[in-house]
């Protein structure tokens, strides 16, 4: 049910309904956060900080009636090879490592656009991006500052509670918004449940006390401010940028491949450390108590002492347990490229990149993050057509112009790395068919095509000047080129 169903039922109900605003938040953030999904955000988050469940690995043994018995005196090791976070970094790079282009006819418009879309920008926009992969969505809240400057701000993903008011969740109703603060009362230090509620009429603002919640200063607040005057947006200003269209954040993809990951490492490490296990030591009248002495006295003095009952010699003879390696190697090499496939991220250390790969290699190489970008890229545009949105009634509030009806193209600029040499060759031989705009906008040394054609042009321009001094310089009188 969406929650314009909700309300409706709400005020048809009446005084009949015990259904509050603070009972229907409290009812959303208690069902939220029971959820599939926010256990997911959560564990997206966690592994990429490096809290990987492995973290938890007890040590077992089958004791009296066959039931499992935690073993503390045992090596217990929790090795963690964080091949997600290295996968989320990768695609994150790949996609918005480089600025992405703004493409309109019109300049000044773009120029005005380049004030938002500027170095804070993009760094928070690669922040978002991780968040998307890590959680399945990323958001970014549009809001004034005192000084009436129009800012982007990013929320985490787990904090944020989407009311969609459709299937495809293209349009939202609300937004609440749940995160926890340290307040200090004059006594101690206790951390506080805050929750902020926004809608089309503005903000509501609550508190959670003793299991309650009760609205809190300042109470409601509207989006934005002109003159004396309060105002709201006609849409709520939160812009979703979402990993794929279900929503799904990348650990789904992998987490289990990487807890097998280090459940592997760390058996191979308790292998290694247990000596006891690997080694078993068969006692012939030995000269002792019990197994604990024995052991005692070995690692005390690096010896025991064993005697003679009835004729027969004591001895300590040993059984060897091998811990192949090789085998440990070749799992741990399995688990990391199907991490690597799950991901669709690519092998750095692949055999296609030995020597001088061509560019085919490459492709091959980079085809499955290639096809996971594109998807995550189409989501991207989806937002930034809704963050332009906002800055065009911005930029028409303010007074600096309507572009509402101009065509404007972000072009996200992947990090494929290309073979220079046949690229530049490609170009060459392009000349007199291709316009010199578009070969110099693929040139692999370009990052600016616009200021790169306006150094071309001055150079043209100074060769020019340098030629027409030089005929000058013929044609006067008394110069070699002229008549006696």
């Amino acid at each position: 049910m969406i929650f314009r169903d909700i309300i409706n039922r709400i005020v048809t109900e009446g005084a009949g309904s015990n259904v509050t605003t603070s009972a229907f938040l409290a009812h959303e953030i208690r069902i939220f956060r029971q959820s599939k999904k926010f256990k997911m955000m959560l564990d997206g988050v966690n592994y990429y900080e490096g809290l990987h469940d492995i973290l938890n690995k007890k040590r077992t043994a089958v004791g009296v009636g066959g039931k499992l018995e935690i073993i503390e005196n045992l090596p217990n090791a929790k090795q963690i090879d964080n091949q997600y976070k290295k996968m989320v970094k990768q695609k994150t790079n790949y996609l918005v490592g480089k600025p992405f282009s703004v493409q309109c006819e019109n300049d000044s418009y773009v120029d005005l656009l380049m004030q938002f879309f500027n170095k804070q920008f993009f760094k928070q926009l690669k922040s978002v991006t991780k968040d998307a992969l890590n959680c399945g969505i990323g958001w970014i809240y549009l809001h004034y500052t005192e000084s009436g400057e129009l800012c982007l701000k990013r929320f985490r993903p787990f904090e944020i509670i989407p009311g969609w008011s459709d299937v495809d969740h293209t349009q939202l109703e609300y937004v609440i918004r749940v995160y926890e603060v340290n307040a200090f009362d004059g006594r101690k230090e206790e951390k506080i449940t805050k929750v902020e509620y926004y809608t089309r009429n503005g903000i509501d603002y609550f508190e959670y006390h003793s299991g309650q919640m009760v609205s809190c200063a300042p109470y409601h607040e509207n989006y934005f401010a002109i003159e004396d005057e309060t105002y709201n947006w006609e849409k709520i200003p939160f812009i979703p940028f979402r990993y794929n269209d279900e929503e799904l954040p990348l650990i789904a993809n992998c987490k289990s491949l990487q807890d097998g990951l280090n459940t592997i490492l760390s058996n191979f490490q308790d292998n290694m450390q247990e000596d006891m296990r690997n080694t078993i030591l068969v006692l012939v009248n030995y000269d002792g108590e019990n197994l604990g002495e024995f052991r005692q006295n070995l690692a005390t003095y690096g010896a025991v002492k064993v005697r003679t009952v009835e004729g027969k010699e004591g001895d300590v003879r040993t059984l060897q347990i091998e811990v192949n390696a090789e085998n440990y190697k070749a799992i741990i090499e399995i688990f990391k490229k199907a991490i690597i496939e799950n991901c669709m991220g690519f092998d750095a250390k692949d055999e296609r990149m030995s020597g001088t790969p061509n560019q085919m290699n490459i492709q091959s190489m980079y085809n499955d993050i290639d096809l996971d970008a594109a998807d995550v890229e189409t989501e991207f545009q989806a937002a930034m057509e809704e963050l332009l949105y906002f800055i065009n009634l911005h930029l028409a509030n303010t007074g600096q112009g309507d572009f509402e009806g101009e065509n404007v193209e972000i072009v996200f600029n992947t990090d494929m790395p290309m073979d220079e040499s046949t690229t530049i060759q490609n170009i060459s031989g392009s000349e007199g068919i291709l316009s010199k705009e578009t070969l110099v906008a693929n040139h692999p040394w370009v990052s600016d095509p616009q200021k790169e054609l306006e150094l071309l042009e001055k150079e043209q321009q100074k060769q020019m000047e340098q030629y027409a001094g030089a005929f000058g310089s013929i044609n006067e009188p008394g110069g070699d080129g002229g008549e006696e």
